[in-house]
């Protein structure tokens, strides 16, 4: 095969960044927008050795799992990989994505999974489910303010001022600032350049208080007609926070660390269950409130507590999975790297009157050994001991000081919460090399319409 070659594949398999996998002759081909099922037209882009890449031309008889989707720049958004497929066949790739690393990077047997795996827990309702949204702003093809999100492994805005995942006052917001900015000649930021005032739009929406955050990402530290944008936003039923970001680094980061706020609160709050959370811009708070709290719940239940045991959870951002253990169990230690965080999660803390927790600041790779170090010290002949230890870690996973720690400290049991199941099923080899073995697993799928799935595992130790 070679490249600009047109080719016809029938899609047998789907890849992990959802593109449909089809062979012609043996040579295997990775087609964005295709799906399992599909018999489509395709040309060849990129042509390595043994696999290339091919561009979907047309679909020359669609597969009985194709769906029409909602969104009419589906295709061209990077956010949306899989929205053109049903949704009980997305839930169907998501546990077979998942379950596929366990056994192929963590070495667990199929058989095992077999017993031990739930079904995957899919939404009633898998549209309008996101309670963030980060817009870059950019021009259209008419020069005027525009925001969207970037095409797929490009930095190209696709103007789309209402997404069918997220809140539908969100397009109204949008306008309103756009407005604004064309009104009063105020630049949007420009990536090469480095000039320009506004670069992103970050917009969360509380689902069990209809409270509503505007943060503008400002590549400077003041914005021209501040009052009159306040005005306009601040009487949108629910606004409770207008704020500025300042982020003025040559930078693909979104956010910078400092807030001032404009109008109302630097904040606005939300529940999951019974428990209330204070949310700033830079917090991290799970985007879909429906799956999330399904998902506490499980790790709640795989956590198996009963008032009196002492628990570390490790990568506790504002304290959200923290204040939920609390509930049952004896004694929790959170621990986050990002200091505004810790702070949220004291202060989330207080106003649910929860006084069985206690927050660290700093590496989990740092505080988890100094703590288990220093508790040596300061107890002769006793070392640190959790009966549970909850982990929610980054895309990368667990970092392996961390879990050479966990191990020390002797868990009975350990639930592990990933958004990667990838580093999840790295991280369980090593744990299953040191007297621990997975009892309950379970995908949730926060991301309807994306390759993105969490999972959560209950791990217990061995009885040697």
């Amino acid at each position: 095969m070679q490249k600009n070659d047109v080719v016809t594949v029938e899609i047998e398999d789907m890849g992990i960044g959802g593109e449909g996998i089809g062979k012609v002759d043996g040579y295997t081909l990775f087609i964005k927008d295709a799906i399992i099922g599909d018999v489509v037209e395709a040309k060849i882009m990129k042509a390595k050795k043994n696999y290339g890449y091919a561009r979907l031309m047309n679909i020359i008889l669609p597969s009985e799992y194709r769906a029409e989707p909602k969104c009419p720049v589906a295709r061209q958004c990077g956010g949306c990989q899989i929205q053109a497929m049903s949704y009980e066949k997305q839930l169907e790739f998501k546990e077979k994505k998942v379950r596929n690393n366990l056994m192929r990077i963590g070495g667990i047997p199929g058989e095992v999974l077999d017993a031990v795996f739930e079904p995957v827990c899919g939404m009633d309702m898998p549209y309008r489910y996101r309670n963030k949204a980060q817009y870059p702003v950019g021009r259209d093809k008419n020069g005027r303010p525009t925001a969207g999100f970037y095409a797929g492994r490009t930095h190209q805005i696709i103007p789309c001022l209402d997404c069918s995942l997220g809140v539908e006052i969100n397009g109204d917001i949008l306008r309103i600032i756009l407005d604004y900015m064309e009104q009063y000649g105020i630049e949007p930021y420009d990536e090469e350049q480095h000039r320009g005032l506004v670069r992103h739009i970050l917009l969360r929406y509380g689902f069990a208080t209809d409270e509503i955050m505007v943060c503008l990402v400002l590549n400077g530290r003041q914005l021209p007609h501040t009052e009159e944008l306040a005005d306009r936003l601040s009487r949108i039923q629910g606004m409770a926070s207008i704020t500025v970001c300042v982020n003025t680094d040559k930078t693909n980061v979104i956010m910078g660390t400092e807030i001032i706020t404009l109008w109302g609160q630097s904040y606005i709050t939300d529940y999951i269950g019974d428990v209330k959370y204070r949310i700033s811009p830079l917090s991290f708070y799970q985007v879909n409130p429906v799956q999330t709290r399904k998902l506490y719940e499980t790790a709640l239940e795989y956590a198996g507590l009963h008032g009196v045991e002492t628990v570390w959870d490790v990568y506790c951002g504002i304290g959200t999975i923290s204040l939920f253990l609390a509930q049952k169990a004896g004694k929790v230690y959170g621990v986050e790297i990002v200091p505004q965080a810790v702070a949220d999660a004291k202060m989330n803390a207080r106003i649910n009157e929860i006084g069985n927790v206690e927050f660290y600041a700093g590496k989990a790779e740092e505080v988890l050994p100094e703590f288990y170090a220093n508790y040596a010290i300061e107890h002769p002949g006793k070392q640190a001991r959790a009966d549970v230890i909850v982990v929610d870690p980054p895309r990368k996973g667990c970092e392996e000081s961390v879990l050479e720690t966990m191990v020390q400290m002797q868990p009975q049991r350990i639930v592990y919460v990933s958004c990667d199941s990838a580093t999840l099923a790295r991280d369980v080899k090593y744990l299953g090399e040191r007297g621990y073995e997975v009892v309950r697993g379970r995908a949730v799928d926060m991301f309807p319409h994306t390759c993105h799935t969490e999972c959560v595992l209950g791990i217990q130790r061995k009885h040697m």
